[in-house]
């Protein structure tokens, strides 16, 4: 009997995903990419010996990745070397700066000598923290949100108050601490996920487990070591993967989606997954059957996008950590530049990884690797080169004062990527890095659908459908597609 047949277009972490869940359960797979190689924004290039990763640095929720090799009957161990940093971050405030300790005894420690009586509380709102990441693990977040019957289940029902979806983040610190170090802290993990601390649920104090109970964890060689794993992986179990490739256009027969044209030729399927970015995705059908138009993109509330800078230098740093987050400059004035007020902002908050610290492969000896990200508004105009190298000037003026090493002529390379770099590379929508905020209005069903309501066998994935922006979310959006494939292709109820 032939297989059925999918082709998936990205081959980044949703991409690469769905189809090992595809091939393992007895499906053709055929992976496009328009790059040279695998990992979507987690590509990773090389210059001058130094080996940089392109977009995610930061290893959470490890529990998801394990689980997904597993699915495989492998482990990660497999693939890379994970190690569990400690300090997890280093933080520079103003006046001040703080290693925030893998060890919970030694976090609980650094608590209650900032704020009296805070060590039970953060006791008290981690285990809150754990049984919201429980169910939302458990329960939720594998389901692809298509209809709100999906939710309607009596253990759901029975749990939903204590996901706290109607209350704030913000708010939600508020009731256990009051010390603007503590609150800037525990509120920090939540802009990965796109939306001020007051516009994003409290459910999401799930990523306060993710970062202070699970940990910040590091791959060995780097994030490129996940998607060379998850690629390796994918071809053991047969998928097939064509690189350099254009796709122009996804075509339909009768209201179903039937292959693709890329490069000039046509490419038939019996299903396609999408795991590009979803608004280009839509660009290659008809208007007609495209879920949504462009007044609805236009509404959507975009997570952030970034510009990076890719520094090699001659001479080891000092002073800082393997991450480190600078809150040195105020938390709600460039929260309102990049959601409230869209602008360039005035004193950006910004991060800086330097993974040669903890990984001499990453750099030549002697040397350091630093990959420093300010977060931005998507869509702003203008990120030329004088810009960007305003903002260099910026945040090195600040890393060289607050590492007391001297930085800037010391570097033997530098690279920088904005917004109209993440638009050319990755055809983002308003050059967006992480995708859709998790605002309450767009979670699960609010989210853009992961199937095309208008063509059979066409489905999408990736971090502008569920569940959300960031590497553990686009591995599991993966996995959501390719079983709605399996589910259209034997006809079983969704």
């Amino acid at each position: 009997m032939k297989k059925p047949h999918t082709i998936i277009i990205g081959a980044g972490f949703a991409g690469i995903s769905a189809a090992t869940e595809l091939a393992h359960k007895g499906h053709e797979v055929t992976v496009v990419e328009r790059h040279s190689v695998p990992g979507g924004r987690a590509r990773v290039f090389s210059a001058e010996g130094f080996q940089f990763d392109m977009g995610p640095s930061w290893y959470w929720m490890p529990d998801v990745f394990d689980e997904y090799f597993a699915r495989y009957g492998k482990k990660t161990s497999d693939y890379y070397d994970l190690i569990r940093l400690d300090p997890s971050y280093r933080v520079f405030w103003p006046d001040d700066q703080w290693d925030i300790p893998a060890g919970m005894r030694e976090l609980e420690h650094l608590f209650e000598s900032t704020e009296q009586g805070s060590a039970e509380r953060l006791r008290e709102f981690l285990r809150d923290a754990a049984v919201k990441y429980g169910i939302s693990m458990g329960e939720l977040i594998y389901k692809p949100g298509k209809s709100v019957l999906e939710f309607v289940d009596f253990r759901l029902l029975r749990q939903a108050m204590r996901l706290s979806l109607f209350s704030s983040v913000s708010a939600h610190i508020r009731n256990y601490f009051s010390h603007p170090k503590l609150i800037e802290l525990l509120e920090f993990p939540v802009l990965f996920l796109g939306a001020l601390p007051e516009e994003t649920p409290a459910l999401y104090s799930i990523m306060n487990h993710a970062d202070l109970t699970l940990g910040t964890w590091y791959p060995m060689g780097g994030m490129g070591k996940i998607t060379e794993a998850m690629h390796q992986l994918a071809e053991e179990l047969g998928v097939s993967f064509e690189f350099n490739v254009n796709v122009e256009e996804i075509t339909l027969v009768d209201g179903k989606a039937t292959g693709i044209i890329a490069n000039g030729k046509t490419i038939a399927a019996d299903a396609v997954i999408a795991a590009g970015d979803y608004h280009h995705m839509e660009e290659l059908l008809p208007q007609s059957v495209r879920n949504y138009t462009p007044g609805y993109w236009e509404k959507r509330v975009m997570a952030p996008s970034c510009l990076i800078f890719y520094i090699g230098t001659s001479q080891k740093i000092t002073g800082l950590k393997h991450h480190n987050l600078f809150f040195d400059e105020s938390f709600r004035q460039h929260g309102n530049e990049i959601y409230r007020q869209p602008s360039w902002p005035t004193k950006p908050l910004f991060y800086t990884c330097v993974p040669s610290i903890t990984d001499p492969s990453v750099a030549p000896e002697g040397c350091e690797n630093l990959f420093v990200l300010i977060p931005l508004a998507p869509g702003l105009p203008g990120d030329d080169e004088a810009i960007r190298e305003n903002y260099f000037n910026q945040v090195m003026d600040r890393l060289e004062k607050r590492s007391g090493s001297s930085i800037r002529k010391h570097i033997v390379f530098k690279r920088s990527y904005c917004t109209s770099d993440f638009s050319r590379d990755y055809n983002a929508f308003k050059g967006n890095a992480y995708g859709l905020a998790n605002t309450l209005g767009q979670t699960a069903i609010f989210k853009p659908r992961i199937d095309n309501k208008r063509t059979k066998g066409l489905f999408y994935a990736g971090q502008l459908t569920v569940p959300g922006p960031g590497v553990p979310p686009a591995l599991i959006s993966g996995n959501i597609a390719a079983n709605q494939v399996i589910r259209h292709k034997t006809k079983s109820p969704l």
